[in-house]
């Protein structure tokens, strides 16, 4: 019997900013690092040594201080619009995933309003009022998030082409007194995701979420500066390492697999995974374990293109941004052809897990 046509969520044009500022080790080394408000008695060669040896991340990006999170998630989509070749009227959503709006630098005030994505379209000048632009608050995962949104509208026929940006300025929303602050990263993301008929399965084939908020959900929150005598009262992101790691390693293979299931696929069928880029180290613990639930026990080489040594964790910027770096042949030993399986995964905030199957 002839496949009859379907529609599918694809990608058509991707872009990035990845802020000039490279901020490495070194930059820590006048830092005061405090736990529980005591002073941690190593020094902070010591402490920046050990944090890159189980992170992974040797540097990270800031963005300029006159720039808000808003305006680099406009880069990041004005470069996806470019290389769609689309016209951007014809654009008929635009989801901007995030966790901090804009925040100005040394200020740590959080400005959500009006929403991010609104003020995207105002810089895109995107007139048609039936483009419909709203913010996605849901941790690192967001990006993923809203794709598996954008599908959902494509899918239902309400939309056509659906903008989703993933943009963050952490470094402005960390405590330089916790040694914590040296994982977090700025940058932004974008892709475009427009309807395509197709008798064979391609783009968005299949997807899971979870949120796992009791007993979790404490694992990354707003707190005091790890310095008691700072009282300004400002909130600042932090986590218990330590669990979240074990939440990771334990819960996202399985998200993962669920969703290679629903695809009727197998982990071998798989090309690249694109992951959020959280810590290196456990990235490949999640991959590890994954394999293991199909009885698998060595994942294959140039599986993950990781990019968290070089530009730390942007929360929701990880994945486009990674997406968009190895679609355009920058991150090396990697490249995607027409027919290949994806997956895009992360995990975070609230706790929240995804995963999507994806094929070029």
């Amino acid at each position: 019997m002839e496949n009859k046509l379907e529609k599918y969520s694809t990608i058509i044009g991707t872009g990035s900013y990845i802020p000039e500022n490279i901020i490495n080790g070194d930059s820590f080394l006048n830092n005061q690092f405090f736990d529980n408000g005591v002073e941690l008695d190593k020094s902070n060669k010591e402490i920046i040594e050990k944090f890159s040896e189980i992170t992974e991340i040797k540097e990270r990006r800031y963005a300029d201080k006159q720039i808000l999170n808003h305006q680099i998630g406009f880069y990041a989509a004005e470069k996806a619009i470019v290389d769609a070749k689309i016209d951007r009227e014809k654009i008929d959503c635009i989801i901007f995933a995030h966790n901090f709006g804009d925040t100005r630098f040394e200020s740590n005030r959080i400005d959500m309003i009006p929403s991010l994505a609104s003020k995207v379209k105002e810089l895109l000048q995107i007139n048609n009022p039936n483009c419909v632009a709203y913010d996605l608050i849901f941790g690192c995962p967001g990006w993923v998030q809203g794709v598996i949104q954008a599908n959902y509208l494509i899918k239902s026929g309400d939309a056509e082409n659906v903008l989703v940006i993933g943009s963050e300025t952490l470094s402005r929303n960390i405590d330089f007194h916790d040694r914590d602050c040296m994982i977090f990263s700025d940058g932004a993301g974008a892709v475009i995701f427009g309807a395509k008929e197709s008798k064979e399965p391609t783009g968005i084939i299949a997807h899971k979420s979870q949120t796992h908020a009791v007993k979790y959900a404490n694992l990354l929150t707003m707190g005091a500066s790890n310095d008691l005598s700072e009282n300004n009262g400002n909130l600042y992101l932090k986590m218990n390492g330590r669990k979240l790691y074990e939440f990771a390693v334990t819960q996202v293979p399985q998200v993962i697999k669920t969703a290679i299931d629903k695809a009727n696929l197998h982990i071998t069928d798989i090309k690249t995974v694109f992951i959020h880029q959280a810590n290196g180290k456990m990235d490949k613990a999640i991959m590890s374990r994954l394999f293991k639930l199909y009885d698998i026990h060595e994942v294959p080489d140039f599986l993950v293109p990781m990019t968290i040594e070089w530009l730390g964790n942007s929360s929701v910027a990880t994945v486009p941004t990674l997406i968009d770096l190895v679609i355009n042949g920058k991150v090396e030993n990697y490249t995607v052809k027409k027919g290949e399986y994806a997956i895009f995964a992360s995990v975070g905030a609230g706790m929240n897990i995804n995963a999507v199957i994806y094929r070029f």
